[in-house]
């Protein structure tokens, strides 16, 4: 409640926290927009594989010339300006860095930098959300045997998510649900790079000339990235999926009390203490009035009769029976946002979030009839999307994860809907002698996957899921 105190008096002090960040794109320029302006933090360096990108992100975000050093990370360090590179792990190594954020967004480059970061005792926050639900628990272990920082990254809807999480926790609620909104149909997981920009209501040109790359986008909606975010939040907060992944219930806000709560009781959950994602558009094509669609959301439980009459008395919105009630979030900022996360690591050696466990994992599944032969090309696009599913169903299945679902090849042919296992695929090289794979390999034989809900009590058992084509 009081890093804008802490951090007015580490600038008063001269003692600024020495941030690099690797990954110039639309996150890194927001966040790359408001450290200049907040007291207490220097930005020491921005590496990009393009310094062209990293130096036109800080052009654009108002950065004076004089501030960009053109030299070293050496003489950004002295002077109090910002080095720019192509070379992120050297960043990572100079002298005086104290957080590095790691944003570029592809997974094998976000697994070794955050292992470099940690061999050099620097913190990390992981803007790199596919990086952390693909190994995420292993990370957070080397972090911690390390004696620094690993983080979600506020600003991004997990983060906001584990806050409102702590938050119920720590006022004694029982969290039932959590997670956030967005824009879904079923057919979206059809979705690929040449058919996103419809659905977004955009040319190809518009978006080209825009600089938006179109399986990110198409990750966003085809539904891999609600799963990669959701495991992110299952394995930090200690909340699992439903059996068969996630639901996407559409609702307005004033009805999350009432949708987001156990079956049981009238809502549409598998279970209390669920991840789930809201949809803000129901599945009639009609977009829900009051949506969620850029928000996150909580829903909790009243312990006594006497809490249910306080949440009455305080004009709570709840269920029937008064005792679920829900808090929400509508915006996230994303990148803006992300100095709390510098804030908390650099000053009080703490995380905004970071994975507890193994208990949620996100899975290739194909977009359409797959033949043998066919090369996956991973996250957002044309084979595969991600399903979310409960670790130890993974696992047991020998699912490939959507991190590394990409330069393989089928050995045989998958029907739509089908989960894509490792016996199905041919192990190439570029996967198998990748640093993401082997740490993925390491994670799976030394953390063993918490087991959320029994397998006997899943409406969609994981060999319903497979549905193998004989």
């Amino acid at each position: 409640m009081n890093l804008h105190s802490l951090l007015c008096a580490r600038a008063e002090d001269d003692r600024p926290i020495h941030v690099v960040i690797i990954g110039a794109g639309k996150f890194g320029t927001m966040f790359i927009s408001q450290v200049r302006r907040t007291p207490g933090m220097h930005l020491l360096g921005v590496a990009d594989l393009s310094v062209d990108r990293a130096k036109a992100a800080l052009t654009e975000t108002g950065w004076p010339k004089e501030q960009v050093s053109a030299r070293s990370a050496a003489k950004a360090l002295a002077d109090g300006t910002t080095f720019v590179t192509d070379d992120g792990e050297a960043l990572i190594n100079a002298g005086g860095v104290d957080v590095v954020i790691e944003a570029t967004g592809v997974v094998e480059a976000g697994v070794r930098h955050a292992l470099a970061a940690f061999e050099r005792g620097r913190h990390v926050v992981m803007v790199n959300v596919e990086a952390d639900a693909l190994c995420g628990p292993l990370l957070a272990e080397k972090a911690k045997a390390a004696g620094v920082v690993y983080s979600m990254a506020y600003g991004d809807q997990p983060a906001l998510i584990h806050e409102q999480v702590d938050w119920a926790r720590s006022c004694g609620f029982e969290v039932v649900a959590a997670g956030k909104g967005t824009l879904y149909m079923p057919e979206f997981h059809a979705s690929t790079p040449d058919t996103v920009w419809d659905h977004y209501g955009l040319s190809a040109e518009r978006a080209k000339k825009s600089g938006m790359n179109a399986k990110m986008f198409n990750s966003f909606l085809d539904g891999t990235k609600s799963g990669i975010e959701m495991a992110a939040v299952s394995n930090a907060c200690g909340l699992t999926p439903a059996p068969g992944g996630l639901v996407f219930p559409a609702c307005e806000v004033d009805e999350i009390a009432s949708v987001l709560i156990p079956e049981t009781d009238g809502g549409c959950l598998h279970h209390g203490g669920q991840v789930e994602v809201i949809s803000s558009r129901h599945e009639n094509g009609e977009d829900v009035e009051r949506n969620l669609r850029w928000g996150v959301y909580v829903t909790f439980k009243a312990p006594s009769d006497y809490v249910e009459r306080c949440f009455s008395d305080y004009g709570l919105i709840t269920d029937e029976s008064g005792k679920y009630t829900a808090l929400w979030r509508p915006y996230h900022l994303i990148g803006l946002e992300l100095g709390v996360s510098v804030a908390y690591a650099g000053l009080l050696k703490q995380s905004t979030g970071c994975a507890r466990d193994f208990r949620a994992d996100v899975v290739a599944t194909a977009k359409r009839d797959l033949k043998s032969g066919e090369m996956l090309d991973g996250e957002g696009g044309f084979t595969v999307w991600g399903r979310l599913m409960l670790a130890v169903d993974s696992l047991s299945l020998g699912a490939v994860p959507i991190g590394l679902a990409h330069g393989l090849k089928l050995k045989k042919s998958l029907r739509q809907g089908n989960i894509v296992t490792w016996s199905d695929v041919e192990l190439a090289g570029n996967v198998s002698g990748s640093l993401a794979y082997t740490l993925r390999r390491e994670m799976e034989g030394t953390i063993k996957p918490t087991i959320g809900v029994s397998k006997r009590d899943a409406k969609q058992s994981p060999e319903d899921m497979k549905a193998r084509e004989e």
